[in-house]
């Protein structure tokens, strides 16, 4: 099975594709998707948009997850998260691949063993149970993660 992990955003989109044999993950590809800061939001929402299904063309995931959204200080920022969140999930549904969302404790839970777990320890565990990948950026990180969660907690892999 692949799977397609997203952390979405609004200026940077990290993306991660795994595959699942059982309980063994291997790297595939990852990367981010950055769009420009001074275009109009729906020209960027687009590009995502764009971006991710030629994502999800090449590697055809059987499975997506996505990050949720928490919430920032600045409302501004959260609705336009929230924006970049919706075209995430609308782009990996229409892809017809089964999508999960899972919350960034969970995330981490599932990398690491702890919710609390820092950016560098979920780096680090990515270095352990995908070796050999060279990870994009912090965003294609968290991306990863996310794939490795859904790897662990969607039914349909855990049947296989």
């Amino acid at each position: 099975m692949i799977v397609l992990g997203l952390d979405p955003g609004l200026g940077t989109t990290g993306w991660g594709v795994i595959r699942v044999e059982g309980s063994r993950l291997s790297h595939i590809a990852n990367g981010q998707i950055k769009t420009d800061p001074k275009a109009p939001l729906a020209t960027r929402l687009m590009a995502l948009d764009t971006e991710l299904a030629a994502v999800i063309a090449e590697h055809r995931p059987d499975g997506a997850a996505v990050e949720e959204v928490f919430v920032n200080a600045n409302p501004q920022s959260t609705l336009k998260l929230g924006q970049a969140r919706g075209v995430v999930l609308l782009c990996a549904a229409r892809s017809g691949a089964a999508v999960g969302e899972y919350a960034a404790r969970l995330v981490k839970k599932a990398v690491v063993g702890t919710g609390g777990a820092d950016k560098k320890q979920v780096q680090a565990m990515l270095g352990v149970l995908l070796p050999g990948a060279k990870i994009a950026g912090a965003d294609a990180a968290d991306a990863l993660a996310v794939a490795i969660c859904h790897a662990h907690h969607c039914e349909d892999y855990r049947r296989r």
